[in-house]
């Protein structure tokens, strides 16, 4: 496969196919990307841009009217940044396993799936039917403890190789922050130091070097200075500068924890070398600080045993989310070894030392059948590599086109997550000051750009994530793929 390479990989606990088949050659994708942004940027032609405009124009009338209506009551007119389409966001009226229907009537290929968490495909059946037996048994909600809650659980400490114990959450950001907690109580230490560009959520003291290494506080805003004072970010594979990190911080009291995406900032979108993680181990070892892998998107995307298992690296925490509960909401959990974990015990069996996290609504019962039983059937229909293998069948497939066609752009695959690089705005240089200043003004025209290539590819019937990234899922067949490429390449064509 194009810009890959093998790497040794640890079997997940349940003894599945890895669903990332090969690591990619990280050297030579860095190099592409650099490349990819000193170039001038390839758009879709100003001649062409009228042609993808008329088709909102003219099909997406009703997704039109409810943007007009979400705009007046919603701040932006979307509840979320996922939602947001150029030139206005899609109301969605049905989705089931590979596709999207709009309230106009309009198919799309599903490519964002909620996000990531939908390995099984949207609303697949049988989670459905499980969930509709417990609201007919006791509802969504009772705020005591239900059986459903203790199988979710178990599964997890089953499938994921560094997780003793789990505690259940509302969401991915929930989870960071609780995680971040239970490290500074643990290590009564309260530096964190996280891989830059990454993003763990909105939570105050994670608004950091987010989506762009280096940026610091750029999208603080309304976050007091004291809210991120120990907060630190290094760039990814540069173990040096995460050395000098933590050597300072000894000095200072030490580091608490190092918090990261294992494939890298973004889902992989700067990716980490293949020995980085264990790299990163061995320093976390040698300074005393805990490691926290956030596994919201690789958690079960990547196999039943996460980007752990495929690794072969075991973090102290675990943070879960997406994928943890099939797609439905309250998906967020921290898992980890006993001893750090119990310092989550409330009421009677409260310790000494506590690091409070709760939330009212966490593990309802809903929540937990739908993750229970989407995780029991993604291990029975072995999602993770069914859906791998769909990415790689696409990442292999645009390049080609990319090849073909002459393009700058780069695809690359990390199993069903597939990066698709065209604009190259979260590529940018912002390794110094003057870099970072200058980043600013060009990250809006890119930014632009890929609004434009995500406005194309849904006006050619498939829905993505930003215009820039891909996941693939169990409902993703050779022929669902196959004709996602051809309207790829349709988009290409026009730039």
């Amino acid at each position: 496969m194009s810009d890959l390479a093998p790497v040794h990989t640890a079997a997940s606990a349940t003894g599945l196919r890895p669903a990332i088949s090969a690591w990619p050659d990280v050297g030579k994708l860095y190099r592409r990307f650099d490349d990819l942004v000193k170039q001038p940027m390839r758009p879709i032609r100003a001649d062409k841009m009228p042609q993808v405009m008329r088709y909102f124009d003219e099909r997406c009338q009703g997704s039109r009217r409810l943007a007009e209506r979400a705009a007046a009551v919603i701040p932006g007119g979307v509840q979320h940044n996922l939602a947001f389409n150029h030139p206005f966001p899609l109301a969605i009226a049905q989705a089931e396993g590979a596709h999207l229907t709009d309230v106009d009537g309009n198919r799309y290929t599903d490519f964002l799936q909620a996000g990531g968490p939908t390995l099984l495909g949207s609303n697949h059946p049988v989670v459905r039917q499980k969930v509709n037996e417990v609201l007919d048994s006791c509802g969504p909600v009772t705020g005591l403890l239900h059986e459903y809650e203790v199988k979710l659980a178990e599964l997890v400490c089953q499938s994921m190789p560094s997780v003793e114990m789990v505690r259940l959450l509302g969401s991915g950001t929930e989870a960071v922050m609780g995680a971040v907690r239970l490290a500074r109580a643990y290590t009564k230490k309260k530096w964190i130091i996280k891989v830059g560009g990454a993003y763990h959520g909105w939570s105050d003291q994670l608004v950091y070097g987010m989506r762009l290494p280096g940026t610091g506080r750029m999208e603080a805003t309304g976050i007091p200075r004291g809210a991120t004072g120990n907060t630190q970010e290094c760039n990814p594979n540069d173990l040096d500068a995460l050395r000098r990190k933590l050597q300072l911080n000894r000095l200072r009291g030490g580091t608490a924890a190092v918090l990261l995406e294992p494939l890298g900032p973004e889902s992989g979108t700067r990716p980490v070398h293949p020995e980085y993680n264990r790299q990163v181990r061995a320093l976390c070892d040698e300074f005393g600080a805990l490691m926290i892998f956030d596994e919201v998107v690789t958690g079960f995307r990547v196999g039943m045993g996460g980007a752990q298992a495929y690794f072969g690296v075991l973090p102290d925490l675990t943070v879960l989310g997406k994928c943890l509960t099939g797609g439905y909401p309250m998906a967020g959990a921290i898992g980890g070894r006993k001893e750090v974990m119990m310092l989550l015990v409330g009421g009677i069996g409260t310790t000494a030392r506590r690091a409070f996290v709760g939330g009212t609504l966490s593990a309802n019962p809903l929540s937990c059948v739908a993750g229970y039983h989407a995780l029991l059937e993604a291990q029975r229909t072995d999602a993770a590599g069914v859906a791998g293998r769909a990415g790689d069948r696409l990442c292999q497939g645009l390049e080609g086109i990319i090849h073909r066609l002459g393009l700058p752009y780069v695809a690359y695959n990390m199993g069903s997550i597939v990066h698709l690089q065209t604009s190259g705005v979260l590529l940018l240089d912002t390794s110094n000051i003057l870099k970072l200043l200058r980043v600013k003004g060009e990250a809006k025209q890119r930014k632009h750009m890929m609004e434009e290539m995500g406005a194309a590819y849904t006006a050619h019937g498939l829905v993505t994530l930003a215009g820039s990234r891909i996941y693939t899922s169990l409902a993703d067949t050779d022929e669902v793929i196959d004709d996602a490429l051809n309207r790829f390449e349709d988009v290409f064509k026009l730039v």
